[in-house]
């Protein structure tokens, strides 16, 4: 029935000019301005749409998953930009002192950040 619509999925955010900025200038994502939101277009031809919401409650969830060759590097350049990954306690995950979680065979390498409204993001290791 839908194996031919375009599908999308999306996700709110209380600061979307904010979150607009950090999408497009922090992690280098294309946006489009779109409904007093915007879309983030991935390769590949995925589509998030980021929707305004003012009661707002970040997601306790990942939202947005970035697979990449190399998690301690990506996590180096988070770091760098100002993005902070050590996000959850230990007894949560365990992770490095940069909140890095590694998978030791029972899954990727994995490390978690949030965006300004709070929504959770990984960067992991291509499998």
């Amino acid at each position: 029935m839908f194996g031919t619509a375009h599908t999308f999925s999306g996700f709110s955010s209380n600061a979307v000019e904010e979150s607009l900025r950090f999408y497009r200038d922090t992690l280098g994502l294309r946006a489009e301005e779109a409904m007093g939101g915007f879309r983030l277009k991935f390769a590949g031809g995925g589509e998030v749409f980021v929707y305004p919401k003012e009661n707002h409650e970040p997601a306790t969830f990942t939202v947005l998953n970035f697979r990449v060759a190399d998690v301690d590097a990506a996590v180096a350049e988070l770091n760098a930009r100002g993005v902070v990954t050590k996000i959850y306690a230990d007894d949560e995950f365990r992770t490095d002192e940069r909140g890095i979680a590694r998978g030791d065979g029972y899954g990727p390498d994995i490390a978690w950040f949030r965006d300004p409204a709070g929504n959770v993001l990984s960067v992991l290791a291509e499998s």
